[in-house]
């Protein structure tokens, strides 16, 4: 298991978000524009395998449902067939059972929105403010302090973000990185940031 922490020199605070438009496990096709009548926005790279990952998926749900004005989007962009529990058909069967219970969960097959926000790891979350319908780069960062899988956080930062996003106020607190395992690039796909 490689473990990261993500780095992204790609997005800084402050920069409009990629535009994207992929397809979601529901049987919809998303585009960013599609999240224009939220105050926020949470972009989280993640994937079905991954233990890292697999931990946040409760503290994903839970952010979808106790914020009516915050969208969270799960993007997976890991190679299928090195990793077939990453397959879009899993990712339906874990949206059908209603284990997964984001606004959207997207399915990044070239892996291209991927290198364009600068993601390096799974799960890599990035809060971004409505700012007139242009979402702009609020923090990059962890969702909790747990370090590990198994560990049990004792601060859920992201949800304090999202609280400070949604007052109308600035996210001042630095950014602590994310912790997980390795984005599973494409053989030839890996951007020019990956450097690991």
């Amino acid at each position: 298991m490689v473990s990261l922490d993500s780095d992204s020199e790609v997005l800084e605070r402050g920069d409009v978000a990629p535009s994207f438009e992929l397809p979601g496990a529901d049987g919809e096709t998303y585009a960013l524009d599609d999240f224009a009548g939220y105050d926020a926005l949470l972009v989280v790279f993640t994937c079905n395998h991954c233990p890292y990952a697999k931990a946040k998926i409760p503290e994903l749900n839970r952010l979808a449902e106790e914020y009516d004005d915050l969208a969270v989007v799960g993007i997976n962009p890991n190679d299928a067939e090195a990793y077939p529990d990453d397959s879009f058909e899993r990712m339906q069967e874990l949206v059908e059972s209603g284990e997964v219970a984001y606004d959207a969960y997207l399915r990044d097959e070239s892996q291209s929105v991927t290198a364009a926000y600068g993601a390096r790891c799974t799960p890599d979350p990035f809060l971004f403010r409505n700012d007139e319908g242009r979402f702009r780069l609020a923090y990059h960062g962890r969702l909790d302090d747990a370090p590990n899988p198994d560990d049990e956080p004792s601060d859920r930062e992201m949800a304090g973000h999202v609280e400070t996003l949604l007052a109308g106020d600035e996210i001042t607190s630095a950014e602590k990185p994310s912790r997980g395992c390795s984005i599973k690039w494409t053989a030839g796909n890996e951007p020019d940031y990956w450097d690991v």
